[in-house]
């Protein structure tokens, strides 16, 4: 289960942005002493932080939200399964998210929270359903990032009582080879019955794990071979899980990447249509008037703004002649629009947005 939701964010975005706030957001090495090591980055943060409020805020400001700070980190109880930490606090907001991937470490001391990191955390962090089929057995995985895990489901871990059952139901088959091939159908038609219910729980991609053979039986068969990505040829009956994971994270790289020329291709059906916002001020316009369905941004793109003649309208700081812009990351403003009034995020590689010039809004309407 990812840690970071959309409520989440949500909350974040939607706080009432009072002065002082702190965004921490941490990276943590689960094979170290996780409580000792990550208490240590927590504390030279928290240092560090406490410097940063008393250089732009006075201390009867400043030292509330570091006593809360403190406060916080002093009782906190660490998730072991997880990679990052990201922690939020203001005069009236505490929050502590979890994270599911590494990231770079930020601190940050500003009216508002650094939420671009959790909603990238959360558009990198993915879940998938690994099916290990074999002659005789079978097993579902649920996996992210970095780990597996076996999941408690009805799928026939057994060929066994498939061949039970045929054996009580016809004495002799003349031809074993044949006896075998109704034996193999059964069994994974059963799993596929099994593989249909997960799928109406988790709705994940699947990738199939198994020889050539089996693979291709199940392939012909299969009531759910939308929800399939991959067909990973190999005997994986004893294998491990890191195992499995380093054979797999090939074909979960080329799904990723088939999701992001999707994203892609939805742009450019959007513009066919007269429903794409493109560059920065018309993407800032459109979602002030909460016209957003879906904003496509590359990761690294920034926009320091100043604020035009009405709410929907910014001007590039770089063209004032003194520093007087006042919105630090247009960008960032953007994803809080969006998220609040609905829509989704979609992160894409540096320059690959170049004909959108860097961002690029769906519009509802």
């Amino acid at each position: 289960m990812n840690t970071v939701n959309k409520d989440e964010i949500l909350e974040l975005t939607s706080a009432v942005h009072y002065r002082p706030s702190v965004s921490i957001i941490l990276t943590f090495d689960t094979k170290m002493g996780l409580t000792k090591e990550l208490r240590h980055l927590l504390k030279t943060a928290t240092d560090k932080a406490e410097k940063k409020l008393l250089e732009n805020y006075a201390p009867d400001r400043s030292l509330p939200v570091i006593q809360k700070l403190r406060s916080m980190i002093n009782n906190l109880k660490f998730d072991k399964s997880k990679k990052s930490i990201a922690i939020f606090v203001s005069p009236i907001l505490e929050k502590v998210i979890y994270l599911d991937i590494p990231v770079e470490e930020k601190i940050t001391i500003d009216e508002s929270f650094e939420v671009r990191d959790l909603i990238y955390a959360k558009a990198l962090s993915y879940r998938y359903l690994l099916l290990v089929l074999s002659i005789n057995e079978s097993s579902i995985f649920l996996g992210n990032n970095h780990s597996i895990e076996k999941l408690d489901s009805d799928m026939p871990q057994s060929a066994n009582a498939f061949k039970n059952d045929i054996a009580e139901k016809v004495a002799n088959f003349s031809d074993t080879a044949e006896r075998k091939e109704i034996v193999m159908e059964k069994f994974l038609r059963s799993v596929d019955t099994s593989l249909e219910k997960i799928l109406h729980e988790y709705k994940l991609p699947v990738f199939v794990l198994g020889t050539e053979r089996i693979a291709g039986h199940f392939k012909h068969l299969t009531k759910n071979s939308t929800a399939v990505k991959s067909y990973v040829h190999g005997n994986f009956a004893e294998s491990n899980h890191e195992h499995i994971i380093k054979v797999v994270a090939p074909y979960i790289t080329a799904w990723q990447k088939e999701k992001q020329k999707a994203v892609l291709n939805l742009l450019q059906e959007a513009s066919g249509k007269k429903k794409l916002a493109e560059g920065i001020r018309d993407v800032w316009e459109e979602a002030s008037n909460h016209n957003g369905r879906l904003l496509v941004v590359e990761k690294n793109y920034t926009f320091a703004a100043y604020q035009g003649s009405s709410a929907t309208v910014i001007g590039n700081a770089a063209d004032l002649s003194v520093n007087a812009g006042n919105i630090k990351d247009a960008v960032d403003g953007i994803i809080e629009m969006v998220l609040a009034n609905g829509g989704e995020i979609e992160f894409a590689e540096k320059d690959s947005l170049k004909e959108y010039r860097h961002i690029a809004l769906v519009k509802f309407y």
